[in-house]
């Protein structure tokens, strides 16, 4: 059976770290603990417990503790990530787990809503969870009903395809991103969740916010259809409908400046330079994506064979 591993990013749990600890044991092989720079006693609880240790001096944010464990854990055969304030049951990792051993998926994503449960949710979460969900699932084409969990089952050969720009909770969603443009089997498991743990001390309206923002932001690389693309037609919609009320306006004599309907014309032009910048952008994408997922796949042959066909077209 492939070793596993569990990462456990903590900042100060010194409270639950140990019973995470303890509880993930029977399940896993190796336990590495990310210290991000905890000011109570978390590290030394940790070490104790028999987890290998690994400190960051500053806090540093759950995508950079996330990185610093996947790093110290690459030659592991399934990697476990679970939160470390008691919010996940250590005994449902090898619920997680199974379908990677059983050889249906590379990544398996623990879903507190799976089957539509809500009712252990507060209210406020469950509607910026949803925000959440809806962008992760733009930006990356999938259909996961928790793209914020952060017990997840990894198998080990997927690690080089994750980028960790995100260093903060926006994490989870760039890492839904990375598998799906990689072309990885994503599966969701359902697991259960307390939240009378919860220890955060992050206002969950600016947190949601943040991480919002950051995964709109990953979308003008992910999706440049949707960044560019649909503003762009928006614009020039907007643009021609306000075009012709106010030229119409200047030819029926209400409107004596034709200011007005340039302005709307430059707005039709900005809305078609945004819609071409995304179809552009969204062709790179797709042959980039076909060169690194297509090892054989040669671009010069690609582009002299579209010429060829164009040449051929013109001559007919």
């Amino acid at each position: 059976m492939a070793k596993v591993t569990a990462i456990l990013p903590a900042y100060n749990e010194e409270l639950c770290i140990s019973g995470i600890i303890l509880g993930s044991k029977k399940y896993v092989d190796k336990i590495i603990v990310v210290d991000d720079g905890s000011t109570d006693n978390t590290a030394e609880i940790a070490e104790l417990a028999g987890a290998k240790v690994i400190i960051h001096h500053s806090n540093m944010g759950k995508g950079a503790a996330l990185k610093t464990g996947f790093e110290a854990a690459k030659r592991s055969g399934i990697i476990v990530t679970l939160d470390s304030d008691g919010q996940h049951n250590p005994k449902e990792i090898p619920k997680l787990i199974a379908p990677i051993i059983n050889g249906e998926a590379d990544i398996v994503n623990g879903s507190r809503y799976i089957n539509g449960n809500k009712k252990d949710t507060p209210s406020y979460r469950r509607i910026g969870q949803t925000v959440l969900d809806k962008a992760t699932n733009l930006g990356s084409g999938l259909d996961i009903t928790d793209s914020q969990s952060g017990f997840r089952a990894f198998i080990g050969h997927s690690l080089p395809i994750f980028r960790f720009n995100h260093s903060d909770f926006a994490i989870e969603s760039e890492m839904l991103m990375d598998a799906a443009n990689a072309g990885l089997r994503i599966k969701e498991v359902e697991i259960g969740v307390r939240y009378d743990v919860d220890g955060s001390t992050k206002n969950p309206v600016s947190h949601g916010i943040g991480v919002l923002m950051r995964v709109i932001n990953d979308l003008e690389f992910q999706r440049p259809l949707y960044y560019f693309t649909l503003p762009g037609v928006i614009i020039i919609m907007a643009g021609v409908v306000l075009g012709l009320m106010f030229f119409g306006s200047y030819l029926g004599g209400t409107n004596k400046s034709l200011l007005p309907t340039v302005l709307a014309i430059m707005m039709t032009l900005a809305g078609g330079f945004l819609a071409f910048t995304g179809i552009i952008l969204d062709s790179m994408s797709r042959m980039l994506n076909r060169v690194v997922n297509n090892p054989n796949y040669d671009i010069r042959t690609d582009v002299s064979s579209t010429v060829e066909y164009e040449v051929k077209q013109r001559g007919k």
